[in-house]
């Protein structure tokens, strides 16, 4: 258990305001909700004394915040491997493999992402989600990163809220296509199926905007950069798909095997053998909310999706790019 003191004096340029607000202004490592509640269990004193949120302030008051963080996790730790890309005493930068799933949840109770961390850091189950701040869909690879720290972790989650986290993926389609763009199309939970997202109107969905660009374009795939603006469920996978260009191997949105004309029996078992999305989260950059430094991180394509792009490249070469 891990507690936290601060004692600070109420500026005086704060008379008249509230005390959540002024709090929240004095404090800005940690959210407004999280101080709310502190205010209301009685964590946080004024001259000495709890205070009710909504008291209005003169200026000069005593701020003491004494707060025992107890863990807010309840999954067990279990020895997963990790592959760490960068670590410090705020954050992780981790490379997920595919198939790991982030969260528990209804079919994955245990064997997450998750459950690794508290393995690695105990002291994550006393964070939200164990500092995990976003995520990535289970059969999606690549770079993540994770708060070590209360400050940190509203940090990271204030970033991303302002589209401050620069993250790029790469992505393996079918079809050819001419040139890059943007998909600014809203996504909101599938009416049909709800462990489907679709592109709705602007008022059933959240804003979702996907730049791509074209990397190769192969004989009947594609292989795309995509850079998130904003980070909605499954948003590659739901855009992509609703302009006619699906990942291959996505089980939900994919649009099914697609063989060029004459492709050689190591083309056909790569596509056949590829089952899951081909979607690896490449790139990952952002402002250390600790130190100020500005962070970039890569991880390798892995080995399946090399092998993958390796046979559309060979099939391009033997067949020619005249029979696009």
């Amino acid at each position: 258990m891990t507690t936290i003191r601060h004692e600070a004096v109420v500026p005086l340029g704060a008379a008249g305001r509230r005390f959540d607000q002024a709090l929240a202004e004095m404090f800005p490592d940690y959210s407004r909700s999280r101080l709310s509640g502190w205010i209301r269990s009685g964590a946080v004193t004024l001259d000495g004394v709890p205070a009710p949120p909504r008291q209005l302030l003169r200026g000069g008051e005593r701020v003491q915040l004494q707060v025992e963080l107890e863990n807010e996790v309840s999954s067990a730790a279990e020895d997963i491997a990790l592959a760490v890309v960068h670590e410090d005493e705020h954050l992780l930068v981790l490379d997920k493999p595919a198939g790991l799933v982030v969260h528990p949840g209804a079919g994955n109770p245990a064997g997450t992402l998750l459950n690794a961390l508290l393995h690695h850091d105990p002291r994550l189950a006393e964070l939200p989600r164990a500092g995990i701040v976003h995520r990535l869909d289970k059969d999606t690879s690549g770079l993540m990163v994770v708060a070590r720290t209360l400050p940190t972790y509203t940090a990271l989650v204030d970033l991303l809220s302002r589209h401050e986290v620069e993250r790029q993926y790469e992505a393996v389609v079918l079809g050819t296509l001419v040139a890059g763009g943007t998909v600014d199309a809203p996504i909101g939970r599938s009416l049909g199926d709800r462990l489907r997202q679709a592109v709705r109107d602007e008022e059933d969905g959240k804003r979702a905007v996907t730049h791509y660009r074209v990397r190769e374009r192969f004989r009947a795939h594609s292989l795309l950069q995509c850079r998130l603006e904003t980070g909605r469920t499954h948003q590659i996978r739901v855009h992509l798909a609703h302009i006619g260009h699906p990942l291959v191997g996505d089980p939900l949105y994919g649009g099914g095997l697609k063989l060029p004309k004459g492709a050689s029996a190591e083309l056909a078992a790569a596509l056949r053998g590829f089952r899951r999305q081909a979607l690896h989260a490449e790139q990952l950059s952002f402002i250390h909310p600790a130190t100020g430094e500005a962070l970039s991180f890569g991880a390798e394509r892995p080995a399946d999706q090399q092998r993958l792009i390796d046979a559309l490249r060979a099939d391009l070469a033997e067949h020619g790019s005249d029979h696009y």
